[in-house]
């Protein structure tokens, strides 16, 4: 999905929230060639401003209706219902002045406005379980490629753990719930035009599980050329000349999407209340029981339309999303929206304490409402890219989390690590392909041999980036129970049965290679390229 696994902000390029600026200075070239170089010496750059704003976006209006008239009869009202989306975004996208947020007025959100998880678990789960369970609708968000780990094909598909694929130990944990509590709780997965094709394929091995699958797709916008601000795409086709013409606009792009499909109607006709949303690669991110019944059975009988799943920052978290109170409201802000005077103010573990795992309970009523009243609002993320032939565009995309604003009686619930456990990189999947983590029933938890329950700091270098290089390196997964800290650079193998414990270093030299034996144990070492063993 775009803009999954990159920090908001660390893109460069455009500013996010503050295109004003940014794009009368990109434009000034394609205006001079017009009258409007006029606007602006007679009537100054305000002035300017808004007779270029008028004009693009009329300009984008003409080329989005050329688009249109190239869609097959099948597909001309979903192709319609998109190019609106993304008009209304690009409207949004030109209004907006500088930064999002004023700084002077975020505050610590009030105290009983992050819950404690423990809190949350003291209330205990009620008789009728079941009929909680049977109001729940699970979300995954399904609209990543596999790309930045050498994969082809949508990331859910890549194995994990025992063979088994992300969307395996999905299924298999739903199909544990509903089994256990003699429930129907459905899976949902929200694709990508990049994604569907693939994952429909897959779904049929699933047809004897006890899970209902549903899928939808996410909207598909086209990409704007960074100069012109006008759309890359020529047609709605994906071949020739528009294969990287399109994009799926992030997961923001999730409430209209949803609602458009129909299935939003569908679940509340059936008497679902509540949609659980994370990321597929997210295997933390499982149905928690006793969220689930604090919202069903709000302790002070006032529903609560929107639970973000919050957990404390580490060293490698100080980039996350925060939860803060602002103009009386809950609101997730990013690193992107902090003026940079404030930046390591924002970063400060002391200070901000929690970031956001993007694990979301959103009310489905309350999801129809802000959606037919056009109410969800989310910031604009401005994401730069560059095209394979070399031309900079930038695609326009919306987050999930950012729209806990809208929502009435929002809550932080501050869960455990376990809770987050992303695989965004192969350095995270050594982490749990490992015996670090035992399997049962799709659900990874922490071993119980492990005398701590924090997770090792592991960075594997640039030769282990793609899964097959990363295999192929392995001959069988080390024993990592008592590791701390590993770091792995160059030319490296590992033979079966390794055991690290403490911190260990390996560092093959360009040139080197260092063979690690089988059942080596490597405890509190740093290996150089010359296979010399220190002590650390």
């Amino acid at each position: 999905m775009a803009g999954e696994g990159r920090c908001l902000g660390e893109s460069g390029g455009f500013g996010l929230w503050e295109p004003a600026a940014r794009w009368t200075k990109e434009v000034r070239s394609w205006a001079a060639t017009t009258d409007l170089s006029k606007a602006m010496s007679q009537d100054g750059a305000s002035q300017f401003q808004e007779v270029i704003r008028q004009e693009l976006e009329l300009s984008v209006k003409k080329e989005l209706e050329k688009i249109l008239t190239t869609a097959p009869p099948h597909e001309f009202e979903h192709t319609k219902k998109d190019l609106d989306g993304f008009r209304k975004l690009f409207h949004r996208f030109l209004q907006e002045k500088g930064p999002s947020v004023d700084w002077g007025k975020i505050q610590r959100p009030p105290e009983d406005s992050i819950q404690p998880y423990e809190k949350i678990k003291a209330r205990g789960l009620p008789d009728n379980i079941s009929s909680v369970l049977n109001k729940l609708v699970v979300v995954k968000l399904n609209g990543g490629l596999g790309t930045s780990m050498g994969c082809k094909g949508p990331k859910s598909l890549i194995g994990v753990r025992n063979e088994n694929t992300f969307l395996d130990l999905t299924v298999q944990q739903i199909e544990h719930l509903n089994k256990t509590y003699n429930t129907d709780v459905p899976l949902v997965l929200m694709n990508s035009f990049n994604t569907d094709e693939d994952t429909k394929k897959i779904l049929q091995k699933y047809n004897h599980c006890r899970v209902k699958i549903y899928t939808f797709n996410q909207s598909r916008y086209p990409r704007i050329n960074k100069e012109s601000l006008l759309p890359v795409a020529k047609n709605v086709s994906f071949s020739g000349e528009n294969t990287e013409a399109w994009y799926p606009p992030g997961h923001g792009d999730i409430y209209a999407s949803f609602y458009n499909s129909g299935l939003l109607d569908t679940f509340i006709g059936e008497g679902k209340e509540y949609i659980f949303v994370s990321n597929i690669d997210n295997l933390g991110a499982t149905v928690d029981l006793y969220i689930l019944n604090h919202l069903m059975n709000p302790p002070n009988g006032k529903p609560c339309e929107f639970v973000m799943e919050v957990t404390n920052k580490t060293r490698a978290d100080v980039k996350g999303g925060t939860l803060t109170q602002y103009e009386g409201k809950l609101r997730l802000v990013e690193i992107a929206q902090v003026p940079k005077a404030h930046v390591d103010e924002f970063k400060s573990v002391s200070k901000f304490k929690i970031f956001n795992t993007n694990n979301l309970w959103i009310s489905l009523a309350a999801v129809k409402r802000l959606q037919e009243q056009n109410a969800i609002d989310m910031e604009i993320i401005v994401n730069p890219k560059t095209l394979d032939g070399g031309l900079n565009v930038i695609q326009l995309e919306t987050a999930v989390g950012a729209a806990i604003k809208s929502f009435e009686n929002s809550l932080g619930i501050n869960v455990p690590r376990s809770r987050f456990l992303p695989v965004k990189t192969t350095s995270d999947l050594l982490l749990v392909m490992s015996n670090l983590y035992s399997l049962n029933a799709g659900s990874l938890t922490m071993s119980e041999k492990r005398e701590f329950p924090t997770v090792p700091l592991v960075k594997l270098g640039s030769s282990f980036t793609k899964v097959q290089d990363y295999l192929r390196r392995f001959e069988s997964i080390p024993d990592m129970l008592e590791l701390d800290h590993l770091t792995v650079s160059g030319d490296v193998t590992f033979g079966k049965n390794v055991s690290l414990k403490g911190t260990v270093i390996i560092i093959a030299n360009h040139g080197d290679r260092i063979d690690i034996p089988p059942g080596a144990v490597l405890e509190n070492k740093i290996v150089s390229g010359n296979l010399c063993i220190l002590d650390h």
